[in-house]
């Protein structure tokens, strides 16, 4: 049986660096680099904030009507689903990476694409200063497998929390 890479250490992004996320590209630089520095195959990603601050909501969610369904969430929700001290605001994975990233940032320029998970970071208001990091997976294990063992480090590190915008695990 192959081994499997370990989860990272923390979610401090020099944690994450070392467990092997590259990128650390601002939503802008993806799409004016057409998405070119991620790779067709599988991966996982991670939404990055830098800030220490609290965040600050919008009212409305810019992301796209994904068959007419407004994913604006109330600032209640928002709020309640806040991790302090958590700079990983949601963690994903993709089958093909380039394309699944490219949906979700098309979701998040308001066009009607089908990328309803993550959300709410579009209703964050520094959602233009998010970073994105991903892990090529080139090791014989699905996305989704390693998408779970990463919400688990992370439910470990926050006593039981998924990221802010992660609402399923």
């Amino acid at each position: 049986m192959a081994l499997l890479p370990v989860a990272p250490r923390s979610f401090a992004r020099i944690d994450l660096e070392v467990a092997g996320f590259r990128g650390w590209l601002t939503w802008h630089a993806l799409r004016t680099s057409d998405f070119g520095a991620l790779t067709g195959g599988p991966a996982a990603y991670v939404v990055y904030r830098t800030d220490d601050a609290a965040p600050s909501f919008l009212p409305a969610n810019p992301g796209g009507r994904f068959k007419g369904k407004d994913p604006s969430a109330p600032l209640p929700a928002l709020n309640s689903n806040w991790v302090a001290g958590a700079h990983v605001v949601y963690i994903g994975k993709a089958d093909i990476a380039d394309r699944r990233l490219r949906q979700f940032a098309r979701f998040g320029d308001g066009e009607p694409v089908g990328h309803w998970g993550g959300r709410y970071i579009w209703q964050l208001a520094d959602s233009a200063e998010l970073l994105v990091a991903w892990h090529a997976i080139f090791w014989p294990e699905h996305a989704r497998d390693y998408e779970k063992r990463l919400l688990a480090r992370f439910s470990e590190l926050f006593r039981g929390r998924r990221p802010f915008a992660n609402l399923t695990g």
